[in-house]
């Protein structure tokens, strides 16, 4: 069933809201503690604690609004539930901090066995929005494969060796510049191997 057509604006409100508020929560209270329970609970724990039930209930939004959701929102949710449950129950910002290095290398992982088997699960997902040649599939995917295990390794590097406050940036800003950077850098490969009005090979 084809997805509904929602305003765009709403959907990127949906989209980045979450995370938007994790890095306004976070700059807010990154020097306040909260006593629970007996235990002290900082900033970056409060901010993930927002996160969490955001995250739900944009994706369910999302998913009433268009009428389905796409598997990488569902895998993302999940690492979100799980990595960011561990941090609060425990009371550990290391394991929301991975996060985004699970996310990353599940992505790159997937798209590695399907690029062992010859096709492009890219594709499956994105082909309807960008109509490509199967060899511009394969090559798209090779190079998002590769990105997305760089984006992996820069941030396990990144939070073990940088601070609360530059890893939250990072994983605010610099992840989403990253990811725009990279498909505005695949503007020759649309043109060449794109089959809507752009000439083919």
């Amino acid at each position: 069933m084809a997805a509904r057509k929602i305003n765009p604006w709403l959907k990127l409100t949906l989209e980045l809201g979450p995370v938007l508020a994790f890095f306004v929560a976070f700059t807010r209270f990154k020097d306040v503690s909260v006593v629970v329970g007996g235990v002290s609970y900082g900033g970056f724990i409060l901010a993930t604690a927002l996160f969490i039930p955001l995250m739900v209930l944009s994706t369910v939004a999302l998913w009433r609004l268009t009428g389905r959701i796409a598997p990488m929102q569902i895998a993302t949710l999940v690492l979100v539930l799980v990595f960011g449950g561990l941090s609060v129950w425990f009371n550990d910002e290391r394991f929301f901090k991975m996060k985004p290095t699970m996310i990353y290398l599940l992505f790159a992982g997937v798209l590695g066995f399907g690029l062992l088997r010859g096709q492009s699960y890219l594709a499956l997902v994105m082909e309807d929005a960008l109509p490509m040649e199967r060899a511009g599939w394969l090559i798209l995917t090779r190079r998002l494969a590769a990105f997305f295990a760089a984006l992996a390794v820069l941030n396990e590097v990144i939070w073990r060796t940088m601070s609360d406050a530059a890893w939250v940036n990072f994983k605010t800003f610099g992840l989403t510049a990253a990811i725009f950077v990279f498909f505005m850098a695949q503007g020759r490969l649309f043109k060449r191997y794109g089959t809507g009005d752009g000439p083919e090979a």
